[in-house]
């Protein structure tokens, strides 16, 4: 997926910089990703570490998460795609009838790929209530369902908006393809819920951070995936038809250091990384400041390029790993 401000090209500074902090070996270690989004961190390390625990507060991505972190075995999916993908529209479905062009005036998608989402996500609902599949198998389909339908949405890269005439891609018919993934034997956990309540629930020996760090809120950036995968009945808003969304406290400047200092405080592991590029609310300093508190505080960075959709040219930002090593647990007096 194109996914804003995804760590895919991060990954090996990222693995590297924690490897040189908590040793080569974390066969034994519990790494938590707190704000997981598409799930990359969450999935490179799986594979390395005794547990992951995943977490974000938005739907669609406890719904790739899981498929990455909670599936053990194959699943045996060949017939149940050919299924799916084989099946006649439906004409009326919630996505053509708010956003499509013919339907709703919203073009995020062609209206032929509308009534294949919708028909496709009924059919999946009707095999989970029939216990014709189980729940693993529910969300796998939803996961492939979701980056099936991005792959030709009329958008550029996020859905705050969609394109006035339908792009090369989003002319394509969807074809429901399987989401890819590892399969894994071992007992991850994955999460949907608000990080900082959820950080006095857990704890482990690495905690993974990435949270926002400017006034984008995600579940209207990704609206449309939510959508998808609740499926629920709801009345689409204004030209974009955005639902309610959650609006995090670290996208606001008046919030974000309490909330950081609030999560800091709480977490109940030994070793911190916070990814934070130098564009965010806070700065170096600040985040410093909150993270010294609580122990031995470094910093490494690495520049890399981004890609500028409204210039359509690359630049170049700074990514901040700041690293706490926690000293210090309960409340400060």
């Amino acid at each position: 997926m194109n996914y804003i401000g995804s760590k895919l090209k991060l990954l090996p500074f990222l693995k590297e910089e924690i490897s040189k902090v908590v040793g080569s070996n974390m066969s034994k270690m519990i790494f938590c990703d707190l704000f997981a989004g598409s799930g990359v961190v969450s999935n490179e390390f799986k594979s390395c570490v005794k547990k992951v625990i995943s977490n974000d507060v938005e739907f669609y991505s406890y719904v790739i998460n899981r498929s990455y972190l909670s599936n053990d075995i194959e699943l045996e999916h060949k017939s149940v795609f050919e299924h799916l993908n084989s099946l006649s529209t439906i004409e009326d479905g919630f996505f053509y009838k708010h956003y499509s062009m013919s339907g709703g005036g919203r073009q995020y998608f062609s209206d032929e790929n509308c009534k294949k989402i919708d028909t496709i996500r009924v059919e999946i609902e009707r095999l989970k209530n029939s216990n014709k599949i189980d729940e693993n198998l529910y969300y796998f389909l939803i996961a492939s369902l979701i980056e099936s339908a991005d792959k030709v949405a009329n958008t550029a890269s996020q859905y705050d908006a969609f394109l006035k005439d339908l792009k090369y891609m989003a002319k394509k018919p969807l074809i429901l393809k399987p989401f890819l993934f590892e399969p894994d034997s071992k007992s991850h956990e994955v999460f949907n819920e608000d990080s900082n309540k959820l950080i006095k629930n857990i704890s482990g020996d690495i905690l993974y951070l990435d949270p926002p760090y400017n006034q984008r809120q995600y579940g209207a950036a990704y609206h449309i995936l939510n959508t998808i995968a609740l499926y629920d009945n709801f009345e689409p808003k204004q030209k974009t038809g955005k639902r309610e969304y959650f609006h995090s406290d670290y996208s606001k400047n008046s919030s974000v250091k309490n909330a950081l200092n609030s999560l800091i405080e709480s977490a109940n592991f030994k070793y911190i990384f916070l990814s934070y590029n130098n564009e965010g609310f806070m700065s170096q300093s600040e985040i410093e400041t909150i993270l010294s508190r609580y122990g031995s505080y470094s910093l490494s960075t690495k520049e890399y390029k981004k890609y500028k959709s409204n210039t359509s040219t690359c630049s170049t930002t700074v990514e901040h790993l700041h690293i706490l090593e926690k000293e210090i647990y309960g409340k400060i007096q």
